[in-house]
C-alpha cells in the first residue's frame, strides 16, 4: 500500500483523502496549518493519519513526505515552489491543482532532472478540460479552433454577482487579475483577463464567459504549429463580468487584491449546492472534412458514502486522484515534467475517479 501526502486539508484536500483512503490502495497522511481541518478530513478514515505543518518551513515539509511515495498539494498555491522543492529532495512524486502559471513555470525548472514526476495543474481547469480538448482535437489534421470553457456555479443564484464562493478565492481573483495565455493566430499570445465577453446557452440555460488566467495549462504551447486559435474561458452567468470589472478596474482593487479576497471572504456566501458546467469545442478538418466536436457536460454536488460534497470538491479531487492512479499503474510517465496532454482521455474517463465525469 502506497502512502499519498496531501498537503492542504481545506475542501478539495478533504474529498482527496476521502477518494484515497475509501479506495483501499492507498494510506493517506493528511497535514494543515489549521488542525481542526486536517482532523475532520481524517476522521472516519481507517489508517488515515495527519499533523500541523506550517506551508513556508522546509524542514515541517520534510517531516510530512516522511515515507510518502507521492504528494498531493492542496495548499495556496503561492506554496507550492516550495512545497515542489521539497518533494524533489525527498524523490516523492508531485501532483499539484494549481492554475497559477508562474508556478507551473517553477514546478517546470524542478522537474529537469528529477527522478520522480512532477504532475501539476491536474484538476478540474487545467487538467480535465485540457484531457477533453487534447482528446477531441487529436485526430484533426488541422484545428482552426479549440475553445475550452468551466464554470463552478451556483445552482440557484441570488446575489447581483450571480456567484457563491465555492473554492480559493485568492485563486479566484487571481485568474481575474492575471494574462491569459492562448494561442492566436498560431502564435502564443498574453490577451487580458476579463475580455472577450461572449454568451451561449447550454440545456437552456443562459452564460457568459470570458478570459481568465491559468485555466488552459500547457495546452496552448503543445498544440502550437498545429493549431490556429486555443483558448480557455471562465463560465458566469450573465452580469457577472461587468460587476467584477466595476470592482477589479473602476473601485481600483486591481492594485489591492488582498483587500478585494477579504471582501468576497465577508460579503459572499459559500455554497454547498453548486454545479460545475463544461464545455470543450473543437473545429477542424478531419478526414478531409471540416467538423465541430463538443464535450459539454454538468456535474452537481451530490451525496458520496453518506457524505454531501459539492461539484467542485467532487470533480478537482476526482481529477487530480485519477491522474495519481495512472501514475501507480504505468499509464503517465514516471519522471520528469508530466503534462496533462500526456494523460490519455480513455485512461482516464475509464478510471474509477475519473468516472465522476461521465455525467
Amino acid at each position: 500500500m502506497k502512502t499519498v501526502a496531501i498537503i492542504g486539508a481545506g475542501k478539495i484536500g478533504r474529498m482527496a483523502a476521502h477518494f484515497l483512503a475509501k479506495c483501499g490502495d492507498y494510506r493517506v497522511h493528511v497535514v494543515d496549518a489549521h488542525e481542526p481541518s486536517w482532523r475532520e478530513s481524517i476522521s472516519g478514515l481507517a489508517g488515515a493519519t495527519g499533523a500541523t505543518v506550517d506551508f513556508s518551513s522546509a524542514a515541517d515539509i520534510d517531516a510530512a513526505l516522511k515515507g510518502a511515495w507521492a504528494l498531493i498539494s492542496c495548499a495556496p498555491f503561492f506554496c507550492n515552489p516550495l512545497i515542489a522543492e521539497r518533494a524533489k529532495a525527498a524523490g516523492v512524486h508531485y501532483l499539484d491543482l494549481t492554475e497559477d502559471v508562474a508556478v507551473t513555470k517553477k514546478v517546470m525548472d524542478l522537474a529537469k532532472g528529477a527522478s520522480t514526476a512532477f504532475i501539476p495543474q491536474c484538476g478540474l481547469a487545467p487538467g480535465y478540460i485540457t484531457i477533453a480538448a487534447n482528446h477531441l482535437a487529436k485526430p484533426m489534421s488541422e484545428i482552426h479552433e479549440l475553445r475550452c470553457r468551466v464554470g463552478a456555479l451556483p445552482r440557484n443564484p441570488t446575489n447581483q454577482l450571480k456567484y457563491n464562493m465555492t473554492w480559493s478565492t485568492n485563486g479566484l481573483v487571481n485568474e481575474y487579475c492575471n494574462p491569459c495565455e492562448a494561442l492566436v493566430d498560431g502564435k502564443i499570445t498574453l490577451l487580458a483577463p476579463l475580455e472577450n465577453l461572449e454568451e451561449f446557452t447550454l440545456d437552456g440555460i443562459e452564460y457568459e464567459a470570458f478570459n481568465t488566467s491559468g485555466g488552459l495549462g500547457s495546452l496552448g504551447e503543445s498544440l502550437a504549429g498545429r493549431a490556429r486559435n486555443v483558448n480557455y474561458k471562465t463560465i458566469r452567468y450573465p452580469g457577472h463580468c461587468r460587476l467584477i470589472k466595476f470592482l477589479l478596474h473602476d473601485l481600483g482593487f486591481v492594485d489591492h487584491r488582498q483587500d478585494l479576497c477579504d471582501i468576497l471572504d465577508r460579503s459572499v456566501p459559500t455554497t454547498k449546492d453548486d454545479v460545475i458546467v463544461i464545455l470543450c469545442v473543437a473545429i477542424g478538418m478531419e478526414n478531409g472534412r471540416l467538423v465541430e466536436k463538443i464535450d459539454a457536460r454538468r456535474v452537481p454536488a451530490k451525496t458520496i458514502d453518506g457524505k454531501h460534497w459539492t461539484g467542485i470538491q467532487i470533480t478537482t479531487a476526482a481529477g487530480v486522484c485519477a491522474v495519481l492512479d495512472l501514475l501507480k499503474d504505468g499509464k503517465v510517465p514516471e519522471k520528469g515534467f508530466v503534462r496533462m496532454e500526456d494523460v490519455r482521455y480513455e485512461d482516464f474517463i475509464a478510471n474509477r475517479f475519473g468516472r465522476e465525469y461521465a455525467v
